[in-house]
């Protein structure tokens, strides 16, 4: 198993953005660049949902889209997700993942990463 480690989850007030990253260990730059990865969250008293997946292309959820972001650098084996206009909404602990494609599907993932705590104040 490969450690996935987020970090830049923080309190932001609604409107404002956050930066979130994830970086994996263990895979080389050939390999790392043919993985899909995935950012997905989980509020309390719900289940976790997809929010962006990339592979060759990017997808991601209608209540995510046009604010948030995902890239990938495969020399840095990092992730990102760009979250801008926060929402209260979008309060939620946010994982990073490993996916079989890019998909929003939680059966999808292959591999979770730690979570990181992003909460939105009105």
């Amino acid at each position: 198993q490969v450690p996935l480690v987020a970090s830049g989850g923080g309190s932001v007030q609604a409107g404002g953005s956050l930066r979130l990253s994830c970086t994996a260990s263990g895979y080389t730059y050939s390999s790392y660049s043919t993985i899909a990865m995935g950012w997905f969250r989980q509020a309390p008293g719900k289940e976790r949902e997809g929010v962006a997946a990339i592979a060759s292309t990017t997808i991601y959820a209608d209540s995510v889209k046009d604010r948030f972001t995902i890239s990938k650098d495969n020399a840095k084996n990092a992730l990102y997700l760009e979250m801008n206009s926060l929402k209260p909404e979008d309060t939620a602990i946010y994982y990073c993942a490993c996916l079989r494609s890019a998909s929003l599907g939680t059966r999808d993932v292959t591999y979770w990463g730690q979570g990181t705590q992003v909460t939105v104040s009105s």
